[in-house]
């Protein structure tokens, strides 16, 4: 079995694919700013070369849509080529390269980084997770009318599913660009707000938004969508019953 580092292993995917991994009988490195005794910065680098010395695999999962993400790969990149890590895995969001969002642009340049790098990479794209749709409802919904962009789809896919792709990667050779993960189904924001009322049990009106700008013009095109890929399984109803479950 391998030893893998996982960048951002205490977030919401990277947990969970340490999880998994560890379950897979590898031996994993938490990589994250506050937890010990990988704590690590990525952005300014301090204690990386010890965290990366002696890894077989890096599985980079750290990212923030409020910047330093190019950064972080450039300082991750040079710590790999220094201990000779032969593989480097790294999650990312289909689109990056239709949808010019800010944050998109930075994850396209770290795919950019990673495949001049000279090390064995692997690079995954995923749709949005249902958590992110969740956090979106959640925050409309607290107006009395909830405000959605007219004429978008999304296609939410469960985190725990792509956790255990990213952990297949990890454990295989170096494949570059691997073929997208999208849900299991592309939605409406109207349809995905009224799944989102019925389960929170709230009474909303939805009121969809004509909205500007290139971002808004992409979206509606479906640039963010991988419908061809719909692999995922659990929909975003089953994801909110699980989770309601959950917290009973």
């Amino acid at each position: 079995m391998s030893t893998i580092l996982v960048t951002g292993g205490t977030g919401t995917l990277g947990r969970l694919v340490t999880e998994r991994l560890r379950t897979d009988g590898h031996e994993v490195r938490v990589l994250s700013r506050r937890t010990q005794p990988y704590t690590v910065d990525l952005r300014d680098g301090a204690g990386l070369d010890a965290a990366v010395a002696g890894v077989d695999v890096i599985v980079h999962c750290a990212t923030t849509p409020r910047g330093g993400d190019e950064r972080a790969a450039r300082n991750l990149i040079a710590a790999a080529r220094k201990a000779g890590v032969p593989h480097l895995v790294y999650i990312s969001i289909v689109g990056i390269d239709r949808v010019p969002l800010g944050y998109y642009k930075s994850k396209l340049a770290v795919e950019r980084l990673i495949e001049e790098s000279g090390l064995g990479w692997t690079v995954l794209r995923t749709t949005q997770f249902h958590d992110l749709v969740l956090r979106i409802m959640e925050a409309s919904a607290k107006l009395p009318v909830m405000l959605l962009p007219a004429g978008v789809s999304d296609q939410p896919i469960e985190v725990a599913e792509v956790a255990a792709r990213l952990a297949e990667l990890a454990a295989a050779p170096p494949a570059g660009r691997v073929e997208d993960m999208g849900g299991p189904e592309v939605r409406t924001f109207p349809d995905l707000a009224r799944a989102y009322l019925r389960a929170s049990g709230k009474r909303r009106r939805l009121l969809p938004v004509r909205l500007a700008g290139a971002t808004y013009r992409a979206a509606r095109a479906g640039g963010h969508l991988a419908p061809e890929q719909a692999v995922g399984r659990r929909t975003f109803e089953e994801y909110l019953a699980v989770r309601s479950g959950a917290r009973r």
